[in-house]
Parts: structure tokens; C-alpha cells; sequence
């Protein structure tokens, strides 16, 4: 769960930002997308194969 304390003298502005990086960071809106629609088990292997390959190219 991603959290931001705001502090006394911050402004909204700068603790929205945090937090946006940090859900960013955590990968919670691609979850959320991959999500939405039921993905077929083909489709699952299709994309980790993709995820594999550009992980060994950087």
C-alpha cells in the first residue's frame, strides 16, 4: 500500500507528486491495467516472452 504523510509546511502539490511516483514506482497502474481483462493463458506467456527479452537487452 502506497502512502505519503504530508508535512506541516508541504504543500499538496509536492506531496501529489511523491505519490504519484511512488505508485509509479510500485507498479500499481500497469497491475491495474493488466487486470482489467481476463488475459488467456497464451496471452500470459506472450507477454512475460516479451518481458524477458527486453530485460536481457538493457
Amino acid at each position: 500500500m502506497t502512502q505519503v504523510v504530508v508535512g506541516e509546511n508541504e504543500e499538496i502539490e509536492s506531496a501529489l507528486r511523491r505519490f504519484k511516483r511512488q505508485v509509479s514506482k510500485a507498479g500499481i497502474f500497469a497491475d491495474i491495467k493488466r487486470r482489467r481483462h481476463y488475459e488467456t493463458p497464451i496471452e500470459k506467456k506472450k507477454r512475460k516472452a516479451i518481458a524477458r527479452r527486453k530485460k536481457r537487452f538493457r
